[in-house]
């Protein structure tokens, strides 16, 4: 879609990224901030979400394996750099001056942002949990029957069983500003 109308791609994300500086996160985010902050052992948050929600919330330790709304990207010359609120095809890259600037955000087709990272977390898990996700979307859809293979306990945290849902040790169901809260209070007590 991109190479056909990079206009419209432009036009579509400048509207994802203005609503989400707008958007606030929710008791979820919250939760998840503070079993970073007072959880005994290392909290890494690896996600699929573009927006800094996490971030806004407190947590420190994230990992956008699908790249972030606020960054942009020059298709010449691989440069990064924050994007502008609104973000245009010939806009020229800071660094080569190529007008061949899109969004930091990974495509359908495209490889997601730091697999080695994210292989050697999920080696190294006691627990694995995934929060809100279709359980369709590969490579993170295998995320849980990976970390659980490699020992891990694994708990699905979602509105309704996903697609991996037989991956996972535990599933809790419900609305993620509920059930991550509970759950996260748990882990704590323990």
């Amino acid at each position: 879609g991109f190479a056909r109308n990079p206009q419209l791609v432009h036009y579509c994300y400048n509207a994802r990224r203005a609503q989400a500086a707008d958007a606030t996160p929710n008791p979820a985010h919250h939760a998840l901030a503070r079993l970073e902050a007072e959880h005994a052992g290392e909290v890494l948050l690896i996600t699929q979400n573009v927006d800094a929600l996490h971030e806004a919330a407190g947590s420190k330790n994230v990992l956008h394996m699908h790249g972030q709304l606020a960054g942009a990207l020059c298709n010449a010359c691989d440069h990064r750099w924050p994007a502008p609120l609104a973000m245009a095809p010939d806009d020229p890259c800071p660094s080569c001056g190529a007008p061949a600037t899109r969004p930091d955000v990974v495509w359908f087709g495209e490889f997601p942002y730091h697999p080695d990272r994210t292989e050697a977390a999920l080696a190294e898990a006691d627990l694995f949990a995934a929060i809100g996700t279709s359980g369709q979307v590969y490579p993170a859809a295998a995320f849980g029957q990976m970390a659980g293979a490699m020992g891990a306990q694994t708990v699905e945290l979602n509105l309704e069983p996903s697609a991996a849902s037989r991956d996972f040790h535990e599933c809790r169901l419900g609305r993620a500003s509920e059930i991550v809260p509970l759950w996260v209070e748990e882990l704590l007590a323990r």
